[in-house]
C-alpha cells in the first residue's frame, strides 16, 4: 500500500508515492495525481528510498558529547535559553531555521520565539535563497506574492529563465516546458546566464550575459518597450504608479552593460515586446546578489508597463530554492516577518497576532538577519542558540568565520537527523530529529500549492518530530498552555485561521477555509493552493484586474539601476566566482551524499574554468586547484569546459568537511549583502585561482562504513558499492606505499603491490582471507582508470590482479562515467549506441538504453555526445 507524500527537495513541490518494504526501506516513485509533477521525478527524487536507511543517524538526545534523555536535553535547552534571557533580554537568543522544515514546525518555532520570547531573532537559510524576492514582491505589490502559476508555463508563448538552471536545479518544471515546447514548436525560450548550462540546450537564444548586470539588461527592456509604443496605458493607468521615475531610472542606466551582442541583444527585446504570453521564470541568480531586490523589481517593471501579469501564460515567475521556502515566508520565519504576511512594523498586525496566539507581546522590531545573526554570535551578543535542519557552518558566506562564531557561542543547541555536520559537531546539546518520511505536515511550493508530508515510516530510536521538540522546550520554558498541541493538524488549524484573520486586515495570504479541518480530512488533504478562504472564490492568479495589496491597491514600479558587485576584481583576485548547484546533490549532502547513485555523476567538488585561462595559469582538465578569495579558500578538481566564460570560474556549493578535504566554497565567500533584503552575494565573490599542484594523485576503493576522513593533502569521499570511493593526492610522495595505503583504506591483511617508479605508478591492494578488502591506485598525473570497474572489483571478490588492472574483467563493458543517474547509464553505452546503433536523436538513445525517459536532466549531456559523435568518432573512454 502506498503513502502519498511530496519530495523533500526543491520548491517544485512534487508528489511522491512511497510503498513500503516492511523493512525500513520503501520504493519511491512520482504521483501521477499531483498537479506539480504528474508523476515526474528527477534524479534526486527517484533516489529518495536510497537515503532513507539509519546509517549515521543519530537516534537519540546527547549533551556534551553524551547520550542522554530527552527530559534532560530540553531541560538544558529551555534553562539556557531561559537564563540568557533573563540575564541579557530576549535578543540575546536565536534560532536559525530552514526551508526543510514543515510549515507546522515553522509556525511553532516562530510562535515561540516572537510572541513568547518576545524576539524577533529567528532567521532561516531561506534568507540565502528567496529574501530578495520577498522584499521585491512587497515592494512592487505590497506583499510577497507569486502570481502565477506552474500552468503558466506551459501556456506562455515565450519562457525567459533568468539566474535558472531549470534543467538542473527544478529538473520537473525544465521537463513540463520542455514537453510544451515539443507539442507547441513555436514556442520559444531563452536562457539569460552568463554561463552555458545544461537548460540552454532548450533555449532558441542564450544571452550569456555579464554577471550582476540583470538590472541594466531589463531596464533596457523597459526602455524600448517604451520606446516601440509597447506599454499597455490602460493597465498602468488603473493599477499602476511610479511609471515615469522607472522609466527616466531605465533610460539613465548603462544598456551596454550587458555586454551583450547588438543582434542578440536585439532578437531578445523582439521577442520579449512582440509576445504578449511570456513568463518570465527568475531564481537565484537574480537572487543571490547585494543589488537582488533590484533585479526583481527591474523584472517586475516590465511585466507592470505591459499588463503581462496574472492573465494565462503571463508574469514574473520566482521559482524557490527549497521544498517550504515558501511555507516558511507564510508563517513568518523571516527575522523581519510576522506570521501570515502581516508585517513586523505595524502596530495593528502585531496585535491581531498576538491576540490569536495569546502571547504577552510580539517582537516590534525586526530581527537579526542571518548574517548579521552569525556576526553577532561572534562578538558574544548571542547567548544561546539554536539551529534546526541546516548547516549554516558549511552554508553561509565566510563559512569559516561562521563556523568559529558558533563554536564561540555560549550556548549551542541543534536539531538535526545526523551528529556528522560540520553545525552538529558544535552543538553543546544535539536533538535528534524525525526526517522525511517519519513526520507529517504540509509544506507549500512555488506555485503557492499546500501538500502534505505524511509518515510511512516510524521514527528511528528516539527522533521526534521537530514541531514537537519545539513546543517541548516552550512548556519547559513555562509557555506550556499555548504550545499543548496534539498532532501537526491542531496547528495547522491555528495556522489557518490566524490567515483569515491577515486577509480581514487586506493581506493576500488566507487558507481559513481549511481552519476547522477535521485530523481526518486533513490526513487525507490533497494539494491546494492558496487563497483558499472561507468565503468567495479561490484565485487562480493575481493581479491581472489590478487588486494590489498596498494602501491604494495600485502597485509601484520601482526604479532601479544597475550596480557594481561589492567586491571589485583585482590584480590579486581578479576572477568572479559564480555558485550554485550540482544536478544530483542537494545543499550540504546530508541526505544526497549517502547514496551511491547520486555521486557517481560527479563524486567529488570541482571548479569550471575557461580553456583560455586555464591555459594561461597552467591548469590541465583533472588536475586540482585552489581557489582563493580575501575570505577564505576551497581546493577542487579542475573542469576545463568553455561552459564558463574568462573570467569568471563556477563551483557547486555541496561538499562539506564530512565530504571532502576542503570543499566547502562558501568559506571563499564573503558575507556582502543586499541592503534591503540580507541576502547573501552567493554569485559574486572576487577570487584567485592557481594550481595545486600535488607530487601524486590516487584514488582509493574499500570496504565498510564511508570513513570520517583520509590521511591525504586531498581527499574527496563518496559511497560505492558495499563501501567507499575516494579521490586523493598528496604534497609528498610516501616512502612506504604499503603502509600509506593501509592507512588510507583502513584496511588489514597482506599488501600486494603493482610498482613503477619510472612511470611514477603505485598501485597497492590488501588481500584478507581470500578477499581483496581495499586497493589504492596511485600515479603522478590524474588517476587514468575506469573508477566503477575499481569499485566492481571490490564488490564481487576479484582477485589482487584483477582488483589493481583497473579495468574491467574480460568479456564485460565498461559504462564510463554515470551520465545518467536515473537508470546508471553511462557515457561509454551511449556513444556505443550512437556510433554502433546509428542513434542520432536524444529519444533514440532513450528508448534504446531508457538514458533521459525519467527526470530528463542528463538530456542535454545525452545531446552534446550525439553531437560530438557526428562529428567526429570518439573513442570509448574509461571513466
Amino acid at each position: 500500500m502506498h503513502v502519498r507524500t511530496t519530495c523533500p527537495y526543491c520548491g517544485v513541490g512534487c508528489g511522491v508515492l512511497a510503498t513500503p518494504d516492511g523493512a525500513g526501506g520503501a520504493a519511491i516513485s512520482g504521483d501521477p495525481d499531483h498537479p506539480a509533477n504528474f508523476g515526474r521525478l528527477c534524479s534526486k527524487g527517484s533516489a529518495l528510498g536510497e537515503t532513507i536507511s539509519l546509517e549515521g543517524r543519530l537516534l537519540r538526545p546527547q549533551i556534551d558529547g553524551r547520550d542522554a534523555p530527552w527530559e534532560e536535553a530540553i531541560g538544558r535547552v529551555a534553562s539556557a535559553f531561559s537564563e540568557a534571557i533573563a540575564e541579557h533580554g530576549p535578543d540575546s537568543v536565536a534560532i536559525y531555521g530552514s526551508g526543510q522544515l514543515l510549515t507546522e514546525d515553522y509556525y511553532v518555532a516562530n510562535k515561540l520565539m516572537k510572541g513568547f520570547i518576545g524576539s524577533a531573532n529567528i532567521d532561516t537559510n531561506s534568507r540565502l535563497c528567496m529574501a530578495s524576492t520577498v522584499a521585491g514582491h512587497k515592494r512592487a505589490f505590497g506583499s510577497d506574492t507569486v502570481p502565477g502559476s506552474y500552468e503558466d508555463l506551459e501556456a506562455a508563448d515565450l519562457i525567459v529563465l533568468v539566474g535558472s538552471n531549470l534543467a538542473w536545479c527544478h529538473p520537473v518544471l525544465y521537463q513540463r516546458i520542455a514537453a510544451a515546447k515539443a507539442a507547441r514548436p513555436a514556442m520559444r525560450v531563452v536562457n539569460i546566464d552568463p554561463r552555458r548550462t545544461a537548460t540552454s540546450e532548450i533555449a532558441d537564444l542564450h544571452l550569456a550575459l555579464a554577471p550582476g548586470s540583470d538590472v541594466a539588461l531589463f531596464n533596457g527592456l523597459l526602455a524600448e518597450i517604451e520606446r516601440r509604443g509597447a506599454l499597455d496605458a490602460r493597465y498602468f493607468a488603473q493599477h499602476v504608479d511610479g511609471l515615469p521615475d522607472a522609466l527616466a531610472a531605465a533610460l539613465s542606466d548603462d544598456v551596454t552593460a550587458p555586454e551583450l551582442s547588438p543582434s542578440d541583444l536585439s532578437a531578445f527585446f523582439d521577442l520579449w515586446i512582440s509576445t504578449e504570453k511570456v513568463v518570465t521564470v527568475f531564481s537565484q541568480g537574480v537572487n543571490q546578489s547585494t543589488s537582488g531586490v533590484d533585479k526583481v523589481n527591474a523584472i517586475i517593471n516590465c511585466h507592470l508597463a505591459t499588463g503581462r501579469i496574472g492573465r494565462p501564460g503571463m508574469g514574473p515567475f520566482s521559482v524557490t530554492g527549497q521544498p517550504n521556502a515558501m511555507g516558511g515566508r507564510e508563517v513568518g520565519g523571516l527575522s523581519n516577518m510576522l506570521a501570515s504576511h502581516l508585517s513586523l512594523e505595524d502596530a495593528a498586525h502585531r496585535e491581531a497576532v498576538r491576540a490569536h496566539w495569546r502571547a504577552p507581546a510580539v517582537a516590534s522590531k525586526p530581527g537579526l538577519k542571518a548574517v548579521d545573526l552569525f556576526r553577532a554570535c561572534a562578538r558574544g551578543e548571542i547567548k544561546a542558540l539554536w539551529v534546526m535542519s541546516t548547516n549554516p557552518a558549511v552554508s553561509m558566506p565566510e563559512a569559516d568565520a561562521v563556523r568559529d562564531a558558533i563554536s564561540a557561542t555560549p550556548f549551542v543547541a541543534v536539531s538535526d537527523m545526523f551528529a556528522d555536520t560540520d553545525t552538529a559537531k558544535l552543538a553543546d546539546v544535539l536533538l535528534p530529529a524525525a526526517g522525511w518520511g517519519e513526520k507529517s505536515g504540509t509544506v507549500t511550493n512555488s506555485e503557492r500549492r499546500i501538500s502534505r508530508q505524511r509518515a510511512f515510516l516510524p521514527a528511528p530510536g528516539e527522533a521526534r518530530p521537530d514541531w514537537r521538540i519545539v513546543c517541548d522546550v516552550a512548556r519547559a520554558m513555562g509557555f506550556g498552555a499555548a504550545f499543548d498541541y496534539q498532532n501537526p493538524a491542531a496547528i495547522f488549524r491555528e495556522h489557518a485561521a490566524l490567515s483569515a484573520v491577515a486577509a480581514s486586515l487586506g493581506g493576500d495570504f488566507d487558507i481559513g477555509g481549511l481552519a476547522e479541518i477535521a485530523d481526518e480530512t486533513y490526513q487525507d488533504l490533497a494539494p491546494v493552493r492558496w487563497p483558499a478562504p472561507r468565503v468567495g472564490r479561490p484565485t487562480e492568479r493575481f493581479f491581472a484586474d489590478g487588486g494590489f495589496f498596498t494602501p491604494d491597491r495600485r502597485a509601484r514600479m520601482i526604479p532601479v539601476i544597475s550596480k557594481p558587485f561589492a567586491e571589485a576584481a583585482t590584480l590579486d583576485r581578479p576572477l568572479r566566482l559564480n555558485t550554485g548547484r550540482a544536478r544530483d546533490h542537494w545543499h550540504t549532502m546530508t541526505r544526497t551524499g549517502r547514496t551511491e547513485r547520486l555521486s557517481r555523476h560527479i563524486a567529488e567538488p570541482f571548479v569550471e574554468i575557461n580553456p583560455e585561462y586555464a591555459a594561461r595559469i597552467g591548469l590541465r582538465d583533472a588536475e586540482l586547484a585552489r581557489v582563493e578569495s580575501d575570505a577564505g579558500a576551497y581546493v577542487a578538481r579542475v573542469l576545463v569546459t568553455p561552459r564558463t566564460r574568462v573570467g569568471e570560474v563556477f563551483a557547486p556549493m555541496h561538499w562539506t568537511s564530512r565530504f571532502a578535504s576542503d570543499g566547502r566554497i562558501d568559506a571563499a565567500v564573503a558575507a556582502h549583502v543586499d541592503p534591503i533584503s540580507g541576502q547573501p552575494e552567493l554569485k559574486g565573490a572576487a577570487c584567485s585561482v592557481a594550481p595545486f599542484a600535488p607530487a601524486w594523485y590516487g584514488f582509493a576503493v574499500g570496504r565498510g562504513p564511508v570513513p570520517p576522513c583520509l590521511p591525504a593533502d586531498y581527499w574527496a569521499l563518496a559511497p560505492a558499492g558495499a563501501g567507499w570511493r575516494a579521490e586523493v593526492a598528496g604534497e609528498k610522495t610516501p616512502e612506504d606505499w604499503a603502509g600509506f595505503a593501509a592507512a588510507v583504506l583502513g584496511a588489514e591483511g597482506e599488501p600486494v603491490q603493482v610498482v613503477d617508479e619510472a612511470r611514477g605508478l603505485w598501485r597497492v591492494a590488501f588481500l584478507r582471507d581470500g578477499r581483496v578488502t581495499g586497493a589504492l591506485f596511485a600515479s603522478r598525473e590524474p588517476v587514468a582508470l575506469s573508477r566503477s570497474a575499481a569499485v566492481e572489483a571490490l564488490a564481487s571478490g576479484a582477485t589482487p590482479s584483477e582488483a589493481l588492472s583497473g579495468a574491467p574483467k574480460a568479456g564485460s563493458f565498461d559504462p564510463g562515467a554515470i551520465v545518467c543517474s536515473c537508470f546508471s547509464v553511462g557515457v561509454n553505452q551511449i556513444q556505443r549506441a550512437v556510433l554502433e546503433g546509428g542513434l542520432v536523436t536524444v529519444d533514440a538513445v532513450g528508448a534504446a538504453l531508457s538514458a533521459g525517459t525519467n527526470c530528463g536532466s542528463c538530456r542535454p549531456e545525452i545531446q552534446a555526445l550525439i553531437d560530438a559523435a557526428q562529428s567526429s568518432a570518439p573513442k570509448i573512454a574509461a571513466e
